[in-house]
């Protein structure tokens, strides 16, 4: 099992700019009196390659347009 690297909040405050621009695809650990307190994972590069990864996976029932309720807005409040 891969260990995710951990940096304390100090440290990680001092190299922040560095530690953001090489993060590992895992992410960082950062800690706080050696108790973690935040995970930081890198943005994915390409985003765009999730359009269509569902394709055929997805059933829709119904019509997802509308909620099945009928109202009439001529009607006056009874309140």
């Amino acid at each position: 099992m891969k260990t995710i690297p951990t940096i304390g909040v100090a440290k990680f405050k001092e190299q922040c700019f560095s530690l953001l621009g090489n993060l590992e695809p895992d992410g960082l650990v950062i800690t706080k009196h050696g108790r973690p307190v935040a995970r930081v994972y890198p943005y994915p590069k390409n985003p765009g390659a999730l359009i269509g990864s569902l394709k055929n996976e997805i059933q829709v029932h119904g019509d997802i347009f509308t909620t099945g309720e009928t109202w009439q807005a001529n009607v006056e409040s009874t309140d």
